[in-house]
């Protein structure tokens, strides 16, 4: 079991998720995401990068579509906190679903929480 934080950066309430946990492989573990971000009404999920599955980052799996379906269905963001500099740079398709999830306000990739607190500040 991992400890999970919730922060209030800027007025939104974010699921900070621990280091240690079940890895975001696929709709079944978002689910249990969504549930626990529900639990405490959050809008915001932050998922460190090492618990993501590489597979989400091989974008010809369907793990990353399921997942960022999962959470928009349940109208909970998604963020990927960590360095995935090496995985954008292997891939370019990788490279443009990253640049187009930051343009949006469902998924965003971050290196750190402080990129996220400054995501959310208001404009």
């Amino acid at each position: 079991m991992t400890a999970n934080d919730l922060v209030t950066p800027h007025g939104v309430k974010v699921l900070v998720c621990g280091a240690d946990g079940r890895e975001l492989s696929g709709g079944d573990t978002a689910l249990d995401l969504i549930g626990d971000a529900m639990g405490c009404h959050a809008e915001v999920v932050a998922v460190p990068v090492d618990r993501v599955a590489d597979a989400f980052f091989t974008l010809r799996s369907g793990v990353a579509g399921d997942v960022v379906q999962k959470f928009a269905n349940y109208r909970i963001r998604l963020v990927v906190v960590g360095d995935i500099t090496a995985r954008v740079a292997a891939s370019e398709a990788l490279r443009d679903f990253v640049r187009e999830a930051n343009r949006g306000d469902q998924v965003w990739f971050v290196t750190d929480r402080p990129e996220l607190e400054q995501r959310l500040a208001p404009a």
